[in-house]
């Protein structure tokens, strides 16, 4: 199993499906601070709560030049009626087989992504991860530290 990323370290070279079916890359993710996030499953209690915070606070990330992604191995469809039902205003990510969770080292035991956020820089790096996040409260640590960089 690969490890996760560190501070200062690059993204390893992975995908991800959009919800339109393009591809999103680590290059793509580049000129702005970026908030990757991944989580287990669409509409299940802690992934609502947490997508619902991140939701809740996004006139502040704008504010903080901070663009934020969620990410797990649901698929495109699954995601579209996840925001939809949620009006989420930020995109959700597909990764197809868990082979960008298992890059990051966020892949957990039962097949789903663990619950890791990645803040990254304007040049792609990590600039802090947050592991074992609470679905509650780290959406406006994030937010925080984002503004230091």
């Amino acid at each position: 199993m690969a490890t996760t990323p560190e501070q200062r370290q690059q993204l390893p070279s992975v995908s991800f499906i959009t919800e339109d079916g393009s591809k999103l890359t680590p290059n793509d993710l580049r000129g702005q601070k970026t908030i990757l996030y991944f989580y287990p499953k669409d509409d299940t209690p802690g992934c609502t709560k947490e997508a619902c915070a991140f939701r809740d606070r996004m006139a502040d990330y704008q504010r903080a030049g901070l663009r934020v992604y969620g990410a797990s191995l649901d698929s495109p469809e699954s995601h579209r009626k996840f925001r939809e039902k949620y009006q989420l205003n930020f995109p959700l990510l597909t990764d197809e087989g868990g082979a960008a969770a298992r890059a990051l080292g966020v892949l957990g035991d039962r097949g789903v992504a663990k619950r890791v956020a990645f803040l990254l820089d304007t040049v792609g790096r990590v600039a802090k991860v947050y592991p074992n996040v609470s679905p509650e409260s780290h959406a406006d640590e994030i937010l925080e530290d984002a503004k230091k960089l």
